[in-house]
Parts: structure tokens; sequence; C-alpha cells
């Protein structure tokens, strides 16, 4: 039984095992014939089949077949040849043009195709494993290098006619807008032509893609043409830069970068190097006799690699049958998808790093980025598809190569940037001082070199004249070579950037409005009226007109608010209303001063009325209560002006910027509608508004009706050291401070690093602060903005309210003298003038301890009126008269008495008043008129 066991075991293991030999073929070309790529192939293989790690059973067998470089009929013949000899996988070639034959004849067999060679297209190809990275890749890594070094004018050299083909996705799409790309074709017979138009054109970067077989005539046309030194920087495609002689270019400065797939740092690259090198005869030919294999042959070597370890996944599920494959029939190989599916699921560790494929394209791998230095290429860095350009050593792009070469640095002078010592024996640099001159101290410091500083002749930063077609200022001075550097207080604008380059910006900004403290709001009189607004007082005193119409008119539509007048006489024939014009609008005006009326609405409907009437004055008093305190205790500003859009719509406040300045080219190029309209203001107005410097600019403010354009960092600097000044509004845009250079300058990007390791570690900061806030000549505003917080309250903020109750006693006063006048005509008697009768009342009145007088007589006994007259306070009647005086009355027998219990005099019968009142009452009362 054990012994049937083990023979299905041998049976079912010798059913799904790889045959005893496996054939594959490999395609060169001619002129490969006994190259570094073919020995690197027929090693590959015998290391397989002599470890015996990967396929115990299995020995591999080449067949290789020699092609002409430009023959892709005999190619295509010899690859159908190594078909119908049952070859598993066709190796090859590396030409671009004859590989795509190859590609295309093993897709239509199914059968796996293995390449190490560029291929221009990303399109998915079936059976096509590659291991050369592919160009979209190639092409991502040198624009991130170029962004990270900042190349903005680049020159491409390439050779080989498909050379363009490899670089038109970086010709396309560079990696910036405003990056100029000047590409030229060029081989050994014109590569010094060429590169005497690039150094021409002043472009100092370039990127080489010529034959590695060629590169030594390609650096002796360097060398004649003395484009050797540190403003030049080439990126070469290549990945074989180790293996050129770089001796003559290794103490002179110049920049040379490349990328490689071969990290011969790693010990187990290092390893299997060492025992190639040991397998002779063909081990120093693989390595071209450096001891640094190229890229292709390691290429060609992970190649056999990856496809002895698809055959080895294989073997352990799938049984392999060879067969005679012919290109006439084009019948698939069955196993063909399986294999390639195998391959294409590989991941090893090989002389060109980590390999993976998706979808037979090469994936996660990785780019050493070599840099040329004084004694060697070094490795500087690293590039991987997902997280881009990783630079470990950035000191080896800008590292100090030329410490006493002295470049000549333009500026202007301008507090607090640059400012000329007062001290005449000073010389040189010595003679300025500022926070540019600091910074340049430090940036001299960290890139390595000396400087000298000038003054721009003309005094300006440099704007350009669409008449003359000609820049002026610093700018000039650069385009023609004249200065090195600029450091100032300039602008990064579009137009500066067409014509100089700038580094990275130390001081970010905007267009600011500089004005003059606005002058404190006069106190007016009747300032307690500011926390109401007009229109609200007007709205307050209709609606006090409405709501007193309101109650009168529903209180004499109300029943219940007709009572009875005399509650001792409890069957009276007359009802009186409370709420008669004059009472409404007292009841208002009470309820509405939280005072009080006396009256007190009794109906539902004029409780109502009331009601919201106080909830309504409830409100307005404590709004008005609230606001009373900020507009009597804050000093209050008058600003005419709160923006740009304020300026823009008046022609009372001249406003301008610096003549020949960034705030003036952003106004007269800006196509908003405000800035377009100040800006043909600013041309327009007679005298100018343009000022020669800061200085004029802000003592044009300090004289009133100016409103100067300038940077916020010159403004916070005029506002910090005058109280009379301010900022309006926010800024108009955003802008940066950076230094100039000449375009194509080494200096820029090396300038660039250290100004951003300064703002890393603080240092621009602490030199804003010094030139800024610690100078000991900053004005204090805290305590102006305390004093003006909490100010006293004198006559002036609430006299008016002294001037409304004089007002209002001098009308109390006016109207007392109307009713005395009034009323002493209506009491004179017939006997007696009127001036009598005023004489008269005057004496009683001026007895000031009297509190009792003689009541007024009738002026006719005899005549009969309307019930209602008897009652001044009587509004609804019936029909029923009675004598207008209080004397006697002619319906009932009854007494009239001025007062009694504290109610008003009226008409009693005897019988009620004798209940009411005492017998001497009673008595003193017959002796009245009955």
């Amino acid at each position: 039984m054990a012994l049937l066991f083990a023979i299905i075991v041998i049976l079912v293991t010798t059913a799904m095992s790889l045959p005893p030999v496996i054939r594959i073929g490999a395609i060169f070309t001619e002129d490969q014939k006994d190259s570094p790529s073919e020995l690197a192939f027929k090693y590959a293989i015998y290391k397989i089949n002599k470890d015996k790690t990967l396929l115990a059973n299995t020995t591999l067998v080449y067949d290789i077949q020699y092609v002409p470089k430009d023959d892709s009929f005999r190619t295509s013949k010899k690859a159908c040849k190594q078909l119908s000899r049952s070859v598993q996988g066709i190796f090859g070639p590396s030409d671009p043009l004859l590989g795509a034959h190859i590609q295309s004849i093993c897709e239509a067999l199914d059968v796996p195709h293995l390449e190490a060679r560029v291929d221009f297209e990303p399109t998915f190809k079936e059976f096509s494993i590659n291991l050369y990275p592919s160009q979209d890749h190639l092409n991502k890594a040198f624009k991130d290098l170029m962004s990270f070094l900042n190349w903005t004018r680049v020159a491409i050299i390439y050779e080989e006619d498909y050379g363009l083909f490899k670089l038109q996705d970086l010709v396309k799409s560079p990696p910036s807008a405003r990056t100029e790309m000047y590409i030229r074709q060029a081989g050994p017979g014109s590569y010094r032509q060429v590169l005497r138009e690039v150094r021409h054109k002043e472009i100092y970067k370039l990127i080489v893609d010529t034959d590695p077989a060629h590169m030594q005539q390609f650096f002796r046309a360097i060398l004649q043409l003395q484009m050797n030194d540190y403003r030049y920087h080439y990126m070469f495609t290549t990945f074989d830069i180790e293996t050129f002689d770089l001796e003559d270019f290794k103490y002179n400065s110049v920049n040379m970068t490349a990328f490689r797939l071969v990290d011969l740092e790693e010990p187990k690259v290092a390893e299997v190097l060492r025992q190639m090198e040991r397998f002779q005869p063909i081990g120093h030919a693989i390595l071209n006799k450096t001891g640094v294999i190229q890229a292709e042959p390691a290429l060609v070597y992970d190649s056999v690699q990856v496809f002895a370890h698809g055959l080895a996944a294989l073997d352990r599920s799938h049984d392999l049958r060879p067969a005679n494959l012919s290109c006439e029939k084009e019948e698939p190989w069955d196993d063909g998808l399986s294999l390639y599916n195998y391959i294409n699921a590989a991941g090893l560790h090989g002389l060109t790093g980590h390999i993976e494929f998706n979808e037979g394209k090469r994936n996660n791998f990785k780019l050493d980025l070599l840099k040329l230095k004084k004694e060697e290429l070094v490795k500087v860095g690293e590039w991987k598809p997902g997280s881009g350009v990783n630079v470990t050593d950035v000191g080896a792009f800008y590292e100090t190569t030329a410490t006493n070469i002295t470049l000549v640095v333009m500026t202007r002078e301008e507090k607090p940037y640059v400012m000329v010592k007062e001290d005449k024996n000073l010389t040189g640099n010595a003679r300025f001082e500022g926070f540019c001159i600091d910074l340049l101290k430090w940036i001299a410091g960290q890139v390595g070199f000396q400087y000298a500083i000038r003054l721009v002749p003309d005094h300006m930063y440099g704007v350009y004249d669409p008449k003359t077609k000609e820049w002026n200022g610093i700018v000039r001075e650069l385009m023609e070579k004249r200065a090195d550097l600029a450091v100032a207080s300039m602008t990064i604008n579009y137009a500066r950037e067409s014509v100089i380059d700038f580094t990275k910006p130390f001081m970010n900004l905007g267009i600011g409005i500089l004005f003059k403290v606005p002058s404190s709001q006069p106190t007016r009189l009747f300032s307690f009226m500011n926390p109401l607004a007009v229109e609200i007082w007007l709205y307050v005193l209709a609606a006090y007109m409405l709501v007193s119409f309101t109650l009168f008119v529903m209180a004499r539509f109300s029943p219940y608010e007709w009572n009875n007048p005399h509650p001792c006489l409890a069957e009276s024939d007359i009802v009186e209303n409370q709420f008669s014009v004059s009472n409404s609008f007292w009841f208002i005006t009470g309820t509405f001063l939280r005072q009080g009326s006396g009256l007190n609405p009794k109906a539902t409907s004029t409780r109502i009325v009331g009601g919201i009437w106080w909830f309504f004055t409830l409100i307005i008093i404590s709004s008005y209560t609230a606001n009373l305190a900020a507009f009597l205790t804050v000093e209050r500003m008058i600003t005419p002006i709160e923006n740009a859009a304020d300026l823009a719509e008046q022609t009372q406040i001249s406003y301008g910027t610096l003549e020949g300045g960034s705030t003036m080219t952003f106004f007269r190029d800006s196509k908003i509608g405000i800035y377009k309209k100040m800006w043909e203001f600013m041309e327009t107005k007679s005298p100018s508004v343009f000022v020669k410097s800061y200085e004029d600019g802000v003592k044009r403010v300090l004289e009133g009706d100016y409103a100067f354009l300038m940077e916020s960092t010159m403004l916070d600097y005029a506002v910090q050291r005058d109280c009379n000044l301010t900022q309006i509004g926010g800024l108009l845009d955003s802008k940066g401070y950076g230094i100039a250079t000449p375009k194509g300058s080494p200096w820029r990007d090396k300038i660039s690093l250290a100004i951003l390791e300064l703002q890393e570690k603080g240092v621009i900061q602490i030199l804003y602060d010094k030139w800024w806030k610690n100078t000991g000549d900053v004005c204090n505003r805290d305590e102006k903005s305390k004093e003006s917080k909490a100010n006293a309250l004198g006559v002036e903020n609430i006299g008016g309210v002294f001037v409304v109750l004089v007002c209002g006693l001098a009308l109390a006063i006016l109207v007392a003298v109307l009713e005395f006048c009034w009323n002493s005509k209506k009491n004179a008697q017939s006997d007696r003038s009127l001036c009598a009768e005023m004489a008269s009342e005057l004496r009683f009145a001026v007895r000031c301890g009297s509190r009792q007088r003689p009541a007024a007589k009738a002026r006719n006994s005899d005549a009969a009126v309307p019930c209602d007259r008897c009652s001044p306070r009587a509004t609804r009647r019936r029909t029923r008269y009675c004598s207008t005086g209080h004397e006697e009355t002619t319906y009932i027998p009854s007494i009239e008495i001025p007062r009694l219990n504290g109610q008003e005099g009226g008409a009693l019968s005897m019988t009620e008043m004798k209940k009411s009142l005492s017998f001497d009452q009673v008595g003193a009362a017959r002796g009245g008129n009955t």
C-alpha cells in the first residue's frame, strides 16, 4: 500500500514538473556581439543552471540570434525560426524599432517577450515584460529634479532620432509654465556648434541625451568652449554616468547630475558583481573593465532572473508543455498565457533594485540621484514614482565653490531696508545698514561669496516704459550684467520675472493705503440724540401720535371706559370718559418716560393698547440706554475713506504711489475696474500724485488730504513710528520681496536655499523685529488708545439735556401765562375791566400762604345749557338742562358743594346729603343757595 502511494506521488510530481530542458531565445544586433549585454545574458543562465536554487530539475538552454540593426524583416525571420524550435520565451532586442516587431510576433503566438529597452508607447502590451523604467516615469523624474533646482531656461540636446520622442512629454509639459525650452539635435560632428549656440543664448542648464559611446567627444567640446565653470549644470539621461571619465570636471565646479539604476553600495549587489568579476574569461568584459556594470547588461541579467522566477512559480502549480510554433499558422501556445502571468507576478531584488511589474511594466522601482563633486560622483538623493525626488544632500547642489568671488550687489536706499550711515569716514560696505544689509551678510555666509554694494544711479527699482520699450533702475543694471545681485525691497512680479530671475521671496506683503489719523469727531450739544438714528426718532414720534389717537378712539368706542363721575350718586344720569385727547397723550407720554400718569385703562381693548405700548417703550428705552454709554464715553473719529472703493469714488482726497515702483505697475496694468479708475485719476492728476521716495509720500500724507498707496511692510514701518498715521482698509494684493539676479545666474538657486533655511531658523523674523519694532523710535499707541476708551463726560457731551430742561420750563411758564390770561378774561365781571380782573388774580396768586379762594361767579345765571356743561368732564349727556352755575339746579332740590370727602362738587338731594354730612355741615350747606 505504501509503495502504491509513493508511485502515485511520483507520477503526480512528474506530471506537474517542468521539462528537464527549457529553451529560451535571445536576439541581439550585430554590433552587440560579445557585448556586455550578451555576456550578462549568458552569465545569468550559467548562474541559474549552476545554483539549482530556482530550477532544481530544469536546465536553461539559450538560442542567440544576431540581426542587422535596421533590418526588421530579417529580425522577424530569426524570431520565427526560434519559435519553431519551441522556445518558451524571447529576450531582446534592445533597439526600439526592432523590439516593437518582435513584440507583435510574441503577442500573436502567446509567447512571453522579455525586454530591457526604452519603450515610447505608454499603452499596455500583451505578453511583454519590460524591465526598463517607462519613459513617463523618467520624464517625471527629470521634471521633479528641475523643479527642485528651479530651472527656468533649459537647453535639450539629443542625438538619436528617437531622442525627441523620449523627451516629448518633458517638452510639452515643462515643470512650470514659465520654463523656456531650447531643443537641438547634435552628433559628434556638431557638438561644438550646438554648445556654442547655447552659450550665446546664455542658457546654463542643459539636459543631454547622447549616445554613451560618444560621450567623451561631448566632454571635449565642453572643455574647448570653456563651458565647465560653476554656472553650468548638465543633467544626463543615461544611467551609466559612473562609467564615464570625469577627471577633467572634478575640480572646476561644473555641475553634472544623472540617475542610476544599479546601487553599487548595496551589499547584495556588490556581492553579485564580485562573483561576476571573478567569472573568467567574461567577467571583466561584463563590467566594462571598470568594476561598474552598465544599466543595459544589468537589466538583461535581471530579465533572465525574472524569467526563472516565473518558471519556478509555474512549476508549483501547472504543467508546462513546450510547443513548436509557426508564424505562418499563427496558432497560439496554450501554456504561454500562464507563463506570462507568473512572470508578471514575480517579485525579486536584482541588480537594478526592487523588481515588480504592473501589466508588464516596471513598477515601484528606485532611481539613485548622482552628483559630481570635487572628489567623485556621490549619491545625493533618490527618486521613486510615488514620492518623487528626495534630495538627502542639499549642499551638494549649492556647495561653496567660489569663496574668493566678489559679487556686485545693486540696491537702493530705503528705510529700513538699506540706509546710508551718517558717518562720512566709513567706506565700502560699512557705509550701509538696514534689514537687507543684515540679510545679505547672512546669505553671503551661507552660500560663500564676497560682495560689494552699489547704489542704483537713477534711484529706481525698475519699471518697463512702453514708450521707449526699455527698463530702468535695478532691473536694467541686472539685464546689462553690471550687477550680479540686487538686494532691496524689490517686488517679484511677472514683468520683471520675464527679464531677470528672482529667488524665493524672503518677505510677503501687499499694497496698503496710508492715511492720516482722522481727527476726533466734534462734540455736539445734542449728542444724547446720537444713540438712535434720525429716522428712528421720527418713527418713534409717529408711533407716539398713532398710539395716542388709537387709545382715544378705542376708549370712546368701548362702553367699559364710560363711568359715573359721582360715586356718591348711585343713580346718576351722567357718565364720563377719562381718556380725552389731552389725557390720552398724557397717558402715552407718562408711560413712554417710565413715570406713569394716574390714568389706568379699564377696557380689555385699551389695556391691550397700553400693554403693547409698554413693551415697545421697554425695547426702545433699553436700546437707547445701552447705546448711550458707547456714544458718550468712546471717542469717535471721522474717517472720510474706508477702503480703495471709497478712494476711487471721490476726488477731494488725492492719492498716488511711488514713481517707478511695482505698485505703480500694478495699477497701470490692472484689469480690475476700480484699480483702472484709480490709475486714470493718478495719471491725469495735476500736480503729480507720484512721489520719488517713501519719505516724500509719508510727508504728503501728514500734510493732509492725501492717501499714499504703498507696500504693507513700509506702511507698517511708517505707522509704528508716527501715531498720526494709520492704515485704511486691507491689502489690495499679495506678493513678495525677492533677491534679483540676471537671467540664468547660478547664484539664484543657492540663495533661494539659503533664504529657506534662514526662514526655518527664524533669522529673518529676528531681523524684521530688529528693524521694525526694536529701534527705539516706535510710538506708543497703547496709552493713547487707553485714554480714548473711557473719557469723562463734560458739558459738551450732555449739555443738551439741560437745554431741553430749560426749554421745557420756559414753555411751561408761557403756557401758565396764557392760562392765566384766558381764565381772567373768562371770569371778568361786567362791572370790572379785564385789567382789573387780572390784577385781582395776580394779587391772589402772589399770596403764597393761602390755599383757598372764593369761587368764580356765573356771568349769566338765567341761561340754560345742557347738563354736560355742569360738569366739565361729562362727555356723554341726556336731554336735560340745569343752570350754568354751581349754586343751584332746576330739576331736583339739591345743594352744590365744592368738594365732599375728596370728591369734586356735584348735585346731591337733601336726603342723601343728610346721610353723608353731619348736622353742622348740613346747616352750613343750607346757608347757601338751594
